[in-house]
């Protein structure tokens, strides 16, 4: 390992961690998984979830070890 590398030891758990805008209001986008409303706005394109779903899926898709 080079010492000059900035990614270090972890550079095999990297997680593209874009995110969503957050919405300043409503209408706000529904959750993939409950449907429940998110923060971010219903013009977003892509996969949304609420705070409660994003915590768990974050949780279950963490690098372990």
């Amino acid at each position: 390992m080079n010492s000059d590398d900035d990614q270090g030891a972890n550079d095999y758990c990297l997680i593209d961690a874009t995110r969503p805008p957050k919405a300043d209001g409503p209408p706000y986008a529904e959750c993939v998984l409950c449907r429940e409303p998110t923060e971010y706005p219903e013009s977003y394109k892509g996969i949304t979830y609420c705070p409660v779903c994003e915590w768990q899926e974050a949780q279950r898709t963490a690098c372990s070890g």
